[in-house]
């Protein structure tokens, strides 16, 4: 669509899948515009989207990425933290935007975002909002209201991806996650939106990841 902007300044390995279930996301990634992710800490469902969304990005296959997630922190809010909105929000971005930058290099992920083809979006200023030619990534979506799950899935224009990456055992939310009523919906009015479900054995993190993660659900599920 767009040439190969990148193409001449890094060369990169493809996205190489761990396991099964890794390789069924990333084939979602390639073949629908919109994919549900969910499942534990350290299964890698956020960085295959931030590598694929860089990807794209590189090849000019898209003309912007932009991420987003719920502002319903697992600890302290986001007031606590000084600066505008966008700023609060950053630091919540970092395994992505570190993902990114790696694969488009420091440069070019630095050019991108002062030219906003890189953008960190709040729900709190998504309203009115309408994205097209854009990989979108909705992270931490277990705590989304089923309202915000509208807005945000009506946000989705033309030549569009979405990720929606959560994990509903891990809502913070005092009423029912928008996420596991969006699920619900796809499976029962059989949308075409592929649902991809990691498990602990799914984990590639590490050895004591996988082990804290089982022992967690174990205690949770007593």
């Amino acid at each position: 669509m767009h040439g190969g902007k990148f193409d001449h300044e890094r060369s990169l390995a493809p996205i190489k899948p761990l396991n099964a279930t890794q390789a069924a996301y990333l084939s979602a990634l390639r073949t629908h515009p919109q994919t549900i992710v969910l499942g534990p800490a350290g299964t890698g469902k956020t960085w295959m989207a931030a590598a694929h969304a860089a990807d794209l990005f590189r090849q000019r296959r898209i003309g912007r990425i932009v991420l987003t997630r719920p502002n319903v922190p697992a600890g302290r809010s986001l007031g606590f933290f000084p600066g505008t909105l966008e700023e609060k929000f950053a630091p919540w971005a970092v395994p992505v935007v570190d993902t990114i930058r790696e694969r488009i290099g420091r440069g070019a992920f630095d050019i991108a975002m002062k030219n906003g083809e890189i953008e960190m979006v709040p729900f709190e200023v998504m309203r009115g909002r309408s994205w097209s030619d854009t990989f979108v990534l909705l992270d931490e979506a277990q705590n989304a209201t089923l309202q915000e799950m509208k807005t945000f899935l009506t946000r989705l224009g033309e030549d569009c991806t979405a990720v929606v990456n959560g994990d509903v055992g891990q809502c913070d939310l005092k009423e029912t996650s928008g996420l596991a009523q969006v699920i619900a919906m796809i499976r029962e009015q059989e949308l075409p939106v592929p649902i991809i479900e990691f498990g602990a054995d799914d984990i590639v993190r590490s050895g004591v990841c996988a082990m804290w993660v089982r022992a967690f659900a174990r205690v949770e599920g007593a």
